[in-house]
């Protein structure tokens, strides 16, 4: 007589693999319970409500003042539209007021960022490159300065970056803002630890070993799994030199040297001086077109952007 242990214990025993019409048997598969699931938090919503609604009505009352003309502005609700929409008109008005000079500040913004912002992204890259994949004396003490020189504020060493420059005499010059936008302490401190962590020692070795030297390793092999860096690096330092006031108001006196924050600036108090114009329709409609460029730049680079993101995250 067989017993019921035995005869379940036959049943609950693999089929051979050999065996034909053996059916294999399935994992259940595991209930989710209630704390597996993810737990909402109320008061996190209610804050992440109330900073994005602190980020978007500026910008939603920009978009909705540059739409209005000089009268506007002062008899209609901030952040609704008034009956005349002269945004085409501002924006025309704004090219053309005072023989084009909003042209001019523009130009002058885009040379700053792309000498000053891109000179400082390529410093940066190199610098972290060679700190964080390179072994020399007084790398500590160079680690050191960089750690310094992040907690010390720019607006510091304004004054004495301006004392230095007018002794060069370069100081109402372009290159007064552009020499000094070029050192990005965060950019290379950012830089440094990225290379450290994102470029395989094995994988510069291996490279070296077929023969490629440091400079073809660097363009060949680094440069490409420093793109995320990059970009990264890239957008904080030309969002900085973009928005850049303190520095240019100190250096620069020719408005034909100011850029968009200045220029936009002097627009803004002329109105505070003896028979000044207001128009504070074209600073309004002068501001919305500022911040263009940086959210198309954000836009078009944010995929590479968010492919670092993740960079490491993964361990094989």
């Amino acid at each position: 007589m067989t017993s019921p242990v035995a005869t379940v214990s036959d049943r609950s025993a693999p089929a051979p693999s050999g065996s034909s019409g053996s059916v294999p048997r399935l994992r259940t598969p595991r209930r989710r319970h209630s704390a597996d699931k993810p737990r909402r938090s109320v008061l996190l919503t209610a804050l992440t409500s109330l900073v994005l609604l602190y980020s978007l009505v500026p910008l939603v009352w920009l978009a909705i003042s540059a739409t209005k003309s000089q009268e506007g502005l002062s008899r209609s609700a901030g952040l609704w539209f008034d009956g005349d929409f002269a945004l085409w008109g501002n924006i025309s008005e704004t090219f053309t007021y005072d023989d084009g000079v909003f042209t001019r500040w523009l130009l002058n913004t885009l040379l700053y960022v792309g000498l000053g912002a891109g000179g400082a992204t390529l410093l940066a890259v190199l610098g972290g490159y060679a700190l964080a994949k390179f072994d020399f004396p007084g790398r500590r003490a160079v680690f050191a300065v960089v750690i310094g020189a992040v907690a010390v504020p720019g607006t510091a060493l304004a004054v004495p970056t301006f004392l230095m420059f007018s002794e060069m005499g370069l100081t109402n010059t372009p290159w007064a803002v552009i020499v000094p936008s070029l050192i990005s302490p965060f950019g290379l401190y950012l830089m440094w630890v990225f290379a450290t962590e994102a470029i395989p020692t094995e994988l510069m070795e291996a490279a070296r070993i077929d023969g490629a030297g440091e400079v073809r390793t660097f363009f060949r092999v680094a440069l490409p799994l420093l793109a995320p860096g990059i970009v990264t690096v890239l957008l904080f330092t030309m969002v900085a030199t973009w928005n850049n006031y303190f520095l240019p108001l100190v250096m620069l006196k020719d408005p034909d040297w100011y850029p968009l924050t200045l220029g936009l600036n002097s627009w803004n108090q002329q109105a505070a001086t003896a028979g000044g114009e207001p128009v504070f329709n074209l600073v309004v409609t002068g501001s919305l077109l500022t911040i263009l460029p940086l959210i198309a730049a954000f836009l078009l680079l944010q995929r590479y952007w968010q492919s670092g993101l993740a960079a490491g995250s993964v361990k094989e």
